[in-house]
Formats: C-alpha cells, sequence, structure tokens
C-alpha cells in the first residue's frame, strides 16, 4: 500500500464503493477509509435487514390472503426463523465479504476516522490512535452517510432510545414499542414489529409518509391499524422516562408506556468531524455539491450520497455515486465532462425522476413529483386516480386487493411528472413509471406500451383512461 492515490474516498458504503470503482474502472488508484463495517448502513443496520424482517411476515399475509392457500396456512410467524434470516443478509455483522469485495476490485482499504487536513490531504488515525496521511492527486470524496436525528424531546436522549440501528439489529422482539415519527422508517418499523409480536403504538406530529401522495398515508395507516398499531396522528411528544418497567413517553393526548422507544424523526449529516472547515465549510451541515457531486468553490472535492443532502435513499446515492466516479476519472484525463442535464456525469434524476418503496403495509412505491411538488414547481398539472379494484390482475393477485394509483401529468409537454402506487406488492411497477419519467415518454407514446392481461400492470391502461385518450 502507498499513502498517495488518485482518489480518497471517506466512507465504505455502498456509495462510497461506488464511488472507488468507477474511478477505478477509468484508470484510477482509489483507497477507501472506514471507521466502521465495509458495506455502510444500508448492509448491517438500514435496507438489508429492515427488510429482511419485513418479508417473512409480507408473504405469510399474502398467502392469508388468497382463498386455497389461505386454508393451507395454519401456523403461526415462526420468530426466530425471522431473526435468523435477517442475521444471514447482515452476514451477522460481518464484513469479511465487502472487504474481499474491495481487493477484488483493485481497491485499497484504510481502517480508521478520516478527515481532512488539508489540500488533497486526509489524515486517518486508527483505533488506537496512530495516524496516517494520504494524499490525492485529483480528488477526494466524502461518502460518510447520515445519523439518525435525535429531537431535543426532554428525556429522550437520557431514555436511550432506538434508533434505525437498533430497531434492525434487535436480537429479541419487545413487548411493546413506541415509535415517535411518521415517516418511512417509522412505519416499515411500525409494520416488522407489529408483525413479529409486539404492541405498537406509533405517535406522528402530523400524517404519515408526508413525503408521497397523502393518500398514500392514509392506506397505510389503515393498515397499521389493522395490524394492530395504536396509530395516533397530530401527536406531539412532550417529554420521555425509562424506568426499570421501561419508558413512557407523554404525548399531549396522554402518556404511552412500553418496552422500548424507538426515535424515527429524520437524518442528520454526518460531516461533524470531516475538515470541512479545510474548505471553509461548517461542520454537521449538509454539504452543498453541484450536478456532477463537486463542492462549489473547489476543484479536486466530492461529497456524494447522504451526506450532501440531495435525496436519502440507498440507491440514490449509488447513482451519485456513478456520476461522480466517472466524473472524477474523465477530469482526470483531460476528458470532456457531460455534465449537461441527463448527461453522464450529471445527477439529474436526484430532481425530476427519484424512485421510492415503502415497505410497508400496504407497499407504497412512487416516483418523480407528487401533484404538490408539480404545482409547486411551476407546471400545470392534471393529477388522475385509479383504484386497483378496476384492475382484473389486482383481484387475481389477491382477494379483496385494496389500493390505489396515480398519475401526474404536464398538461403542455403531455409527459409523466410523477406515479405512485399503494397497494400490497405494488414494488415492483415502480421502474416503469421511473423510464417513463426519466425517458420522457409523451402520453400519445405510452398507449402504445400494451400491459399484458392479467397483471398488476394493466393500472397503466387504466390510469391513461382515466386520462382520456383525447387529451393525450
Amino acid at each position: 500500500m502507498t499513502d498517495e492515490y488518485d482518489l480518497i474516498v471517506l466512507g465504505a458504503g455502498p456509495v462510497g464503493e461506488n464511488v472507488a470503482d468507477r474511478a477505478v474502472q477509468g484508470g484510477l488508484t482509489a483507497v477507501v477509509v472506514e471507521s466502521e463495517l465495509v458495506g455502510g448502513e444500508c448492509s448491517y443496520w438500514a435496507c438489508t435487514p429492515s427488510k429482511a424482517l419485513l418479508r417473512s411476515p409480507q408473504v405469510l399475509r399474502a398467502a392469508r390472503h388468497v382463498g386455497g392457500a389461505a386454508e393451507a396456512v395454519t401456523g403461526d410467524l415462526d420468530v426466530t426463523a425471522v431473526l435468523a434470516r435477517r442475521d444471514g443478509f447482515t452476514s451477522h455483522w460481518s464484513d469479511d465479504g465487502q472487504v474481499s469485495w474491495l481487493h477484488d476490485a483493485g481497491i485499497d482499504l484504510v481502517r480508521g476516522h478520516g478527515r481532512l487536513t488539508g489540500e488533497r490531504q486526509v489524515t486517518v488515525t486508527d483505533a488506537d490512535g496512530s495516524e496516517r496521511v494520504l494524499t490525492a492527486r485529483h480528488a477526494v470524496a466524502l461518502c460518510t452517510g447520515s445519523d439518525a436525528a435525535i429531537p431535543p424531546i426532554p428525556g429522550l436522549a437520557e431514555a436511550r432510545p432506538w434508533t434505525s440501528r437498533e430497531a434492525t439489529s434487535a436480537e429479541e422482539i419487545p413487548d411493546s414499542l413506541v415509535v415517535i415519527g411518521g415517516g418511512v422508517v417509522a412505519v416499515e418499523m411500525a409494520t416488522a414489529y407489529a408483525s413479529l409480536g409486539s404492541r405498537v403504538t406509533v405517535l406522528a406530529r402530523s400524517g404519515l409518509l408526508g413525503s408521497v401522495e397523502p393518500f398514500a398515508g392514509e392506506l397505510v395507516a389503515e393498515g397499521l391499524r389493522d395490524l394492530g398499531v395504536d396509530v395516533r396522528t397530530g401527536a406531539k411528544t412532550l417529554s420521555v422516562s425509562r424506568d426499570e418497567d421501561g419508558v413512557t413517553v407523554s404525548t399531549d393526548g396522554g402518556d404511552v408506556t412500553a418496552a422500548e422507544v424507538l426515535v424515527a424523526t429524520g437524518r442528520i449529516p454526518r460531516s461533524a468531524d470531516v475538515g470541512l472547515e479545510v474548505v471553509g465549510g461548517t461542520p454537521g451541515e449538509w454539504i452543498r455539491v453541484d450536478d456532477t457531486l463537486r463542492v462549489p468553490g473547489s476543484d479536486w472535492l466530492y461529497a456524494v450520497g447522504d451526506v450532501n443532502g440531495r435525496v436519502l435513499l440507498t440507491h440514490q446515492g449509488k447513482y451519485q455515486a456513478r456520476a461522480a466516479g466517472d466524473a472524477i476519472a474523465a477530469r482526470a484525463a483531460g476528458e470532456e465532462v457531460l455534465d449537461a442535464p441527463w448527461g453522464r456525469h450529471a445527477a439529474t434524476a436526484d430532481a425530476a425522476a427519484v424512485p421510492q418503496v415503502v415497505f410497508s403495509e400496504p407497499e407504497v412505491a412512487a416516483a418523480g413529483l407528487t401533484e404538490e411538488a408539480a404545482r409547486a414547481a411551476g407546471h400545470a398539472v392534471r393529477a388522475v386516480d385509479v383504484e386497483f379494484s378496476a384492475v382484473a390482475g389486482a383481484s387475481l393477485h389477491a382477494d379483496g386487493y385494496r389500493g390505489k394509483a396515480r398519475m401526474v401529468v404536464d398538461e403542455e409537454r403531455q409527459v409523466l411528472l410523477g406515479v405512485t402506487f399503494a397497494g400490497p406488492d405494488v414494488a415492483e411497477l415502480i421502474h416503469a413509471a421511473t423510464v417513463a419519467i426519466a425517458g420522457e415518454v409523451p402520453l400519445s407514446r405510452l398507449w402504445h406500451a400494451v400491459p399484458s392481461y392479467p397483471t398488476m400492470s394493466e393500472v397503466w391502461l387504466r390510469l391513461l383512461e382515466a386520462y382520456g385518450r383525447d387529451s393525450a
């Protein structure tokens, strides 16, 4: 190993791995600096373990909603087996496999905490306090991610609350759980823990899933209540305390007691101790970047993934990483950087075509803009809704299938700005919407994209019919 590389990456999560990999594929040398597990939050405490916890109960519910299969289901969920399956997907919190991948990809790894200490310079402090100085010939990429936010609620920090990390890695299922928050982590963990046997209460200051269409949050609230969750919207948490019997959460609507409390009220950037002051930045804040993920005012510093605050989703961070890694390699080689909208080196989709799936009960899948966001952006839009009960494939998919779809149309350009699906197993429908939005496919051409019958994808035909062929 050397102390000089073309690229230094701080953070070995999916984002950092992809930035380094693209740069190496572009002919550069790269090193990744990591103080925790190689593979990052998604692999061990977020996407992967959370979906593993959710999948087994989802399959069981699905079987119970199909005649013939429902009669064959006679047992309850095996919680021990669910946790064991989760542990398998996290490799029992060992990063040996991820380290091996770095080696095979030609990327060096340095263990320890890295921070900027000069131009193109990173000092790494390892566990025993010794330091090593790394120098980058071309670029440094900050891919340090984000942490769970702990709001300043009296007593909350002292009550040792769970965050998403504890919720996804718990070795036992508590008898009861209070969830503070109404976003993605809140509803997914409420779904998981209610399915695994906990008595769950959700305390949300407004409605659920405020970043998606309102009808989706309403359907999720109904689904959680069907699972036995006490969903309290418009609830303000006043204080939290813990004693030997558990926690007490005081709200403006009364007290709630439980064995554990999960705080899921958002994220903060992991930028407090990465040396931002070297480039005139403010430690602890989101790092502003351009569409190639480069920090303005610098020709060598990049911030990719959660830490820049653009879109806090793993797949979107990996998308940014591909653009950034390619841009770093292109600039190092003196090649043209294609940073115009939808160019190879521009993360244009961050603003126009972000897909997201919430693995709640029911699932919510959305891409692009909501109707409200599209109007706020100045678009002349029309939104059309379709109930999945009008789709033969949905009725065959599950008895009594409940769900809803919405598409938001730019009336001037006759293209889609956003699509939202809410219902069981809608996750696999969303990529078609993402393609249509990113590709700016005219509605007149979408009429020729014929959905197979009888599948749930026939919802596209119903949406177009609701919009009106003459209008398109």
